[in-house]
């Protein structure tokens, strides 16, 4: 049997075989915009150009929310997965398959933060009326399209090297303990969260766009580890079950969904301010009150847990 038979995976390339298309198609008059821009020149050509940028928006748009939903339907699709991978229980199983499996991951995470990034710049290119930011989100895009590409070659790699008669590792395994990094323990990791929490939310405050982009790129690599070895305990209930992607099942109400996804947009908005500093020249401080509010979700539902279980138990895991 082969992986490609699956349902999931045919729709998912299929989907993302098009986005392709369309995004070049969107580059090759992207190409066109960029080397015959005059916003001044009252010419047919530049009358077309112009129309042609709005046609491109408007193709990009489509494009980036597919590419989010597609990302959703990818970590369902790995769930999905684990029922023909031998070993796998979960999605842990099935992205550790293979060398490629967690550079995918993190290659879709980046990509959706630049996208997320792209529209903002769109946003402030299209609220002027001389579009003083097109060459710059142009340029931004022939990026993405060039990751898109490497996304797409990496996909095909990662399915087609999932093996179907061997064994893989489940999540029990691939998440030990001693795999903490720099020696950290559960405790370490559990200070280190709040603390940088806190620090975040006081330079979100400040306004420190650069202080708060660095901490919040820290702060992803903290939280990472923290659910996965700490608070995801409490929200399986057991003292060895240590995995990022059990909690996105219905067993446990889906509720990765919301802790993944608060961490992340928490993130976004914690480090978006600081890049379009650099891009645009233009504050854009207001995210940084987004990035609190959603960092504060994801430690609240973190220690709901933890409070919760001690509660019930009187002890902690």
């Amino acid at each position: 049997m082969s992986i490609f038979l699956s349902n999931e995976i045919i729709v998912f390339l299929l989907i993302e075989l098009i986005l392709i298309v369309l995004m070049a198609i969107s580059q090759v008059n992207i190409v066109s915009i960029v080397r015959h821009w005059d916003f001044d020149a009252t010419t047919p050509l530049q009358y077309a150009l112009e129309k042609k940028n709005y046609l491109v928006n408007t193709i990009l748009y489509f494009t980036l929310t597919c590419k989010v939903i597609l990302f959703l339907f990818f970590i369902q699709s790995l769930n999905s997965l684990a029922g023909i991978v031998p070993g796998a229980m979960c999605s842990a199983g099935v992205v550790g398959a293979n060398h490629y499996g967690n550079a995918l991951l993190l290659l879709k995470l980046l990509l959706i933060f630049g996208f997320g990034l792209w529209l903002i710049v769109n946003k402030l290119d299209l609220a002027s009326i001389i579009f003083p930011y097109l060459k710059r989100k142009y340029l931004l895009f022939t990026l993405l399209f060039v990751g898109v590409l490497g996304e797409f070659v990496l996909e095909i790699l990662y399915f087609s090297n999932i093996p179907l008669t061997v064994p893989v590792f489940c999540c029990s395994v691939v998440f030990q303990a001693p795999k903490l990094p720099f020696g950290y323990t559960q405790t370490l990791l559990v200070l280190f969260f709040y603390t940088l929490f806190g620090v975040i939310v006081l330079f979100n405050t400040l306004k420190q766009t650069m202080a708060s982009f660095t901490c919040n790129l820290l702060f992803l690599f903290i939280a990472y580890y923290a659910i996965t070895y700490f608070f995801g305990l409490y929200v399986y209930e057991m003292p060895n079950h240590k995995c990022p992607y059990c909690m996105l099942q219905k067993e446990y109400y889906y509720i990765g969904y919301l802790i993944w996804g608060s961490l992340f947009l928490g993130i976004f908005f914690g480090i978006m301010p600081f890049l379009i500093e650099r891009i645009t020249q233009k504050s854009y401080v207001y995210l940084l009150k987004y990035s609190s509010i959603c960092l504060a979700i994801t430690a609240l539902i973190c220690s709901i847990y933890v409070v919760r279980y001690y509660l019930m138990t009187g002890v902690f895991l």
